[in-house]
C-alpha cells in the first residue's frame, strides 16, 4: 500500500498551521483550566471549532481536486467516443490516491509538451473505447491479493474477462505496488499481459513503482518525454546528485557511417565515496549545456555570468546556473526574458530534466563505466545529454551522477545459463552481466550482438574475444547490418539458431535483451514468440527468465 503524509491532504501549510494551532490551545486549555467549568468550556468549544476548520480544510482539498479532474475529463464520460489519433488517454485506478495524483501529473506533463491528453478512471473505461483509442497509459495499484484497486474491480471482471482483440492500441503501462507486499505489482502485469495476449502493442516496458519510488517515477517521466517528443520535461523531483569526475573518454568507433560512440569512465570526485551498484542498474546524469549556448543567452540579455545569483541555499554564478537551466529558443521568450533581474531570470527557469544511461561495468573495476552515442539535433546541435557527457565536459571535468537500482534487469541469482541480445549502445548493460558472470564463474553465456560494420562499429572487441578464449563465452553470433548487401539484424540470427535456442530454454536459460525498443527489441520478442511459443515466454517473463532493458 503507497502512503501519503497528512499535509498531503491540505491544500498549504497556513491551513494545516491554524489547526495544529487550534489543536494545541485546546489541549492547553483543557489541562491548566480543568478545574473550573469556564475552562472545560472553552477547550470544548476549540475542539469544535478544530473539528470544523478540519472538515472545512478537508472540504476544499477535495473541490479542489475535483476541479482539477473536471478540467481533464469531457461531458462526464470521461473519455470521448471518437479520439484523435494523436490524443492520448491516461487511465488510472488508485486505491489510496497516490495513482490517481501520479494520472493528473501525467497528464500535464503531455498538455504541457503539446499532446492532446484525456484523462479518466480505468473502471469508466469499456471495451468499445478501448479498441477505438489508438494510445492508452496505465497507472495503475494492486491491492489484497493481487487485485485491482475497488474503483477497477468491475473493470477487471467485466472488460478483462471478455474475448476481445486490440490491434491497433499502443499502451504503456505505470504499476504501483510494495515489494514488502505480496503479489508485488500483480494488477499492472496482469493487466500487461492481458492487453499483450489480445494484440495490443507496449510503448515501452512495464515501469513497477515500489514504494513511490523517485527514481521510477523519473524513468516513467523519460518515456513520457519520449512518447511526446520533448525529452525537456522537468523531473517531477529532482535527483539527489553525487560529485563525479570523468577520468577517461574513448572514441571507439572511428570512421562509421554511424554517429560518435564513446567509452567514458567517472569515479567518485572525493574518492572515498563508496560505489555500490549492480549488473543492470543505471546512471541517472545531470546534464548541463553548452556553454556555447549559454554565452550566446548572456549576451543577448546583456546580463554578467560572474554575476552572484542564489539557487535554494547557495550562492553561484549567473553562468554556473544557467548551465543547468532550461533555456528558451525563441525571440518572444527571450524579449520578455530582458526585463528581469538575473535572480528572478533564474527562478523562473525550469531546472534541466535528468538523462538514464546503462551501467556497463561492475564497482570492483574502481570505475563506472557508459557507453554513449552523440545524438545529433535537426539544427546539427548535441543531444542534452549526450552532448555533455561526450563533447562539452572537459576530461577531469566535474558532473553530477546518481545510481538508481533497477531490479527488474539485476543478473540472475542461480547459475542457469545465460543468453545476452543486444545492438549498439544496449551492449553497454550487457557486458556488465558478462563481468558479473566472469566474477562469479559461470560460463554458460551466450552472446549476439548487432550493429553496423565490424571495421568500425565492433565496441569492446579485445574484450569479447578474450572471454571466449578464457572458455567465459559459450557461444557468440554477431550480426553486421552493413557489411554485406543483404542487411542482418541480430533478430536474425536468433531465428538462424532456433534449435539451440530452445535447448538452452529447456536448460533453464534466461534471457536479457538490452537496446533499442523500434527494430531490435520488438523484433528479438517476435522470434522468442515464433520459436519458444507465447505462453513459455510469458511464463519466463513472470518468474524472472525474461528481462528487457530497452528504450
Amino acid at each position: 500500500m503507497n502512503k501519503r503524509a497528512i499535509s498531503d491532504l491540505f491544500p498549504g501549510p497556513g491551513w494545516l498551521g491554524l489547526a495544529c494551532a487550534i489543536g494545541a490551545t485546546a489541549s492547553i486549555a483543557q489541562t491548566q483550566l480543568l478545574d473550573g467549568a469556564a475552562g472545560r468550556l472553552f477547550a470544548a468549544a476549540l475542539v469544535l471549532l478544530f473539528y470544523c476548520v478540519f472538515c472545512l480544510v478537508v472540504f476544499i482539498g477535495h473541490r479542489r481536486k475535483q476541479q482539477a479532474f473536471a478540467r481533464w475529463e469531457s461531458g462526464g464520460a470521461g473519455v470521448d467516443k471518437d479520439i484523435d489519433a494523436d490524443n492520448v488517454v491516461v487511465a488510472f485506478a488508485s486505491q489510496t490516491g497516490f495513482a490517481e495524483q501520479l494520472a493528473l501529473q501525467t497528464a500535464q506533463s503531455l498538455q504541457a509538451a503539446g499532446m492532446a491528453v484525456r484523462l479518466c478512471e480505468l473502471g469508466r473505461l469499456d471495451l468499445a473505447q478501448l479498441q477505438s483509442t489508438p494510445r492508452i497509459l496505465f497507472i495503475v495499484s494492486t491491492t489484497g491479493e493481487g487485485d485491482a484497486p475497488d474503483s477497477a474491480a468491475g473493470f477487471a471482471r467485466k472488460v478483462m474477462g471478455q474475448p476481445a482483440r486490440f490491434d491497433g492500441l499502443r499502451y504503456g503501462v505505470l504499476a504501483l505496488g510494495d515489494r514488502s507486499y505480496g503479489h508485488y505489482c500483480a494488477f499492472g502485469h496482469a493487466l500487461d499481459v492481458w492487453l499483450h495476449g489480445h494484440g495490443a502493442q507496449s510503448l515501452f516496458d512495464t515501469v513497477e513503482v515500489d514504494a513511490g519510488d523517485n527514481g521510477a517515477l523519473r524513468h516513467w517521466q523519460h518515456h513520457l518525454g519520449v512518447l511526446s517528443g520533448h525529452t525537456d520535461m522537468a523531473d517531477w523531483s529532482a535527483p539527489t546528485y553525487e560529485r563525479w569526475l570523468l577520468t577517461q573518454r574513448r572514441l571507439l568507433n572511428p570512421g562509421s557511417i554511424g554517429a560518435p560512440a564513446f567509452h567514458l569512465a567517472l569515479t567518485p570526485a572525493d574518492g572515498k565515496q563508496r560505489m555500490t551498484w549492480q549488473a543492470g542498474d543505471i546512471a541517472e546524469i545531470g546534464p548541463r549545456n553548452a556553454p556555447a549556448k549559454v554565452t550566446a543567452l548572456l549576451i543577448a540579455l546583456q546580463m554578467d555570468g560572474l554575476q552572484a545569483v542564489r539557487d535554494e541555499t547557495r550562492q553561484t554564478s549567473l553562468n554556473e546556473l544557467l548551465s543547468r537551466r532550461l533555456l528558451p529558443d525563441d525571440l518572444q521568450a527571450l524579449t520578455a526574458l530582458r526585463a528581469l533581474t538575473p535572480q528572478t531570470l533564474v527562478a523562473q527557469l525550469r531546472p534541466l530534466p535528468h538523462r538514464e544511461y546503462s551501467i556497463s561495468s561492475l564497482p570492483q573495476d574502481g570505475r563506472l563505466e557508459l557507453l554513449v552515442r552523440q545524438t545529433v539535433l535537426a539544427d546539427g546541435s548535441l543531444g542534452l545529454g549526450s552532448g555533455w557527457l561526450t563533447a562539452h565536459l572537459a576530461e577531469g571535468g566535474e558532473l553530477d551522477l546518481r545510481v538508481r537500482e533497477n531490479r527488474s534487469f539485476h543478473s540472475p541469482a542461480s547459475d542457469v545459463p545465460l543468453i545476452l541480445i543486444g545492438n549498439g549502445t544496449g551492449l553497454a548493460g550487457l557486458r556488465a552481466h558478462m563481468r558479473a558472470r566472469i566474477v562469479g564463474r559461470r560460463k554458460r553465456n551466450w552472446l549476439l550482438f548487432g550493429e553496423r560494420s565490424q571495421q568500425h562499429d565492433f565496441f569492446y572487441r579485445e574484450e569479447i574475444e578474450r572471454w571466449q578464449a578464457q572458455g567465459m563465452l559459450h557461444r557468440l553470433d554477431l550480426a553486421f547490418s552493413r557489411d554485406q548487401s543483404e542487411r542482418i539484424y541480430v533478430q536474425d540470427k536468433l531465428r538462424d539458431a532456433g534449435d539451440e535456442l530452445r535447448r538452452w530454454v529447456d536448460d533453464g536459460a534466461a534471457i536479457y535483451v538490452c537496446g533499442s525498443l523500434e527494430g531490435m527489441a520488438a523484433g528479438v520478442a517476435q522470434v522468442l514468440r515464433d520459436t519458444l511459443g507465447e505462453e513459455i515466454l510469458e511464463s519466463m517473463a513472470a518468474n524472472g527468465r525474461y528481462r528487457r532493458d530497452v528504450y
